[in-house]
């Protein structure tokens, strides 16, 4: 039995992020590629549609604390929905907020350059979790979709 290239592994949220995520900045479209005809030409900018689902794709930069590596720890998250999520949690400082993730999917992939490969994953999500009344997870995390690499074990 093979698992065929770009198969989605339902994943938990508490599993891949253990001390949970920090959402950087604000939910954007994630756009197709305009090259600069296009633009001169007024030509609007089309956002990208997941070809599983067929949901439109949103990007959200996001900051795990658990990662060690400091070039690692940042990354985008796919969200994958039809209107723009919006988080469920209030900022800790201006720009950053915790969230949680729900419908988290980790698609496997290799990332690097020549002799410097890693195993990475490509996280996508469908929206965040509700903040749970009092402002915290039942996990202790505030609550509230990427690539990251794996955790040591």
């Amino acid at each position: 039995m093979a698992i065929y290239k770009g198969f989605r592994f339902p994943i938990d949220f508490d599993d891949a992020f253990g001390q949970g995520l920090v959402m950087v900045g604000e939910v954007s479209p994630d756009n197709e590629y305009q090259s600069r005809e296009d633009r001169a030409a007024g030509r609007p900018a089309r956002q990208r549609v997941d070809e599983v689902t067929g949901k439109r794709q949103w990007k959200v930069t996001v900051t795990d604390p658990d990662e060690v590596k400091a070039k690692r720890a940042s990354f985008e998250i796919t969200l994958l929905a039809d209107v723009q999520p919006v988080p469920t949690t209030s900022e800790v400082l201006p720009g950053m907020r915790p969230i949680e993730l729900e419908g988290l999917t980790a698609e496997p992939k290799v990332a690097g350059q020549g002799e410097f490969k890693y195993q990475s994953y490509t996280f996508r999500a469908t929206g965040f979790k509700a903040a749970a009344s009092g402002g915290a997870s039942k996990s202790g995390r505030a609550s509230g979709s990427a690539e990251s690499t794996p955790k040591a074990a």
